[in-house]
């Protein structure tokens, strides 16, 4: 089907993903109370704008790192083969690791980078994912924090993207094709 033959309705709102960024952020901070430095890694490309967003309501030292997976591509399906495109730059081992996902699906990248970046020794690692899609699992894993739980529907906006585009969308919208 054409990129041109669906419309987005507003699932989530930019005020209500701004409000739940709030509370997820005190969690946070009382997880990782103490720390000298957390390491934030967001996973590219669809984490970009929730990390933003998620950092400044951080009150805590932190750095931040991205690491880009895909099993995905241009399909609206998962291809359930999870590649590594990009790395980390720096080292995590001994350190308080928040990994920042956009949306857990099958759950196949979220248990692959888990696995990832445990097998280099971080002191703590934790997940947060905006949204979760637990119909769609295929893995046995959750993350720590979500944001939200959604229905089994395609979703754009806040960095999620069909495509590669509505990446810029303030909110969460469901992709809903129509005829031409």
């Amino acid at each position: 089907m054409s990129q041109s033959n669906y419309v987005v309705d507003t699932l989530i709102s930019a005020k209500s993903i701004a409000a739940r960024i709030e509370d997820l952020a005190k969690e946070i901070e009382l997880e990782f109370k103490g720390t000298d430095k957390l390491i934030v890694v967001g996973l590219l490309r669809g984490s970009f704008v929730f990390i933003a967003d998620l950092v400044r309501e951080l009150n805590l030292p932190v750095e931040v790192d991205f690491l880009e997976a895909s099993s995905y591509g241009d399909e609206m399906v998962s291809s359930k083969e999870v590649r590594i495109l990009k790395d980390l730059r720096g080292a995590i081992e001994g350190k308080d690791v928040l990994l920042v996902e956009d949306i857990v699906d099958t759950g196949f990248t979220l248990h692959h980078v888990t696995n990832l970046l445990w097998s280099r020794s971080p002191a703590k690692l934790k997940t947060i994912a905006l949204l979760d899609k637990p119909s769609r699992r295929e893995t046995e894993i959750k993350a720590d924090w979500t944001g939200f739980e959604i229905p089994d529907e395609f979703v754009v906006g806040y960095g999620i993207d069909y495509a590669q585009r509505n990446r810029n969308l303030s909110f969460i919208g469901k992709v809903r094709f129509v005829e031409q």
